[in-house]
């Protein structure tokens, strides 16, 4: 009698093994995956901050003769894309909301151009700061809220 117990495959117990393993590894990785993404998501955020206060700059030493202008008159002049100047909340772009407001009647006013967090907790958090900046350039931040900054009177960003 030729009996062949040889068993192929994996036991329950190296199964469950394996299983194990990858859980703890992706327990740790998706937080720091996350924290990457927030990280990225304010430095869009920044760059784009950067870009208005450029565009306003140009819009106000040209097209605006002196005015500065909303982000549709950035969009219209050629200076913003149309994701920056439409990101509306049904549209974010890299989780945060934009706007610009001008004073439009007076020469050399003064502008405000903010980027608030589209959702500043929880697992989905999009970013932990929201950021401004003015017509001095300065680009300043404060905490995560859904309402955005009313002044650029946050911490400067190094």
């Amino acid at each position: 009698m030729n009996t062949n117990n040889h068993q192929l495959g994996f036991s329950l117990i190296e199964l469950l093994l394996v299983v194990a393993i990858i859980g703890i590894i992706s327990a740790i990785a998706v937080p720091n995956l996350l924290a990457s993404k927030r990280a990225a998501n304010e430095a869009s955020a920044i760059a784009s901050i950067r870009s208005i206060t450029s565009a306003q700059a140009t819009y106000h030493a040209t097209t605006g003769a002196g005015l500065y202008g909303s982000l549709s008159d950035l969009h219209t002049a050629g200076l913003v894309d149309a994701t920056l100047s439409s990101s509306t909340v049904l549209a974010p772009k890299s989780g945060y909301f934009f706007a610009a407001a001008a004073d439009a009647t007076t020469p050399n006013a003064q502008y405000l151009t903010t980027a608030s967090v589209a959702q500043p907790s929880g697992v989905t958090a999009t970013g932990t700061r929201n950021f401004a900046s003015d017509a001095s350039g300065v680009v300043t931040h404060s905490t995560a809220s859904t309402t955005p900054m009313t002044g650029n009177n946050g911490t400067p960003i190094n």
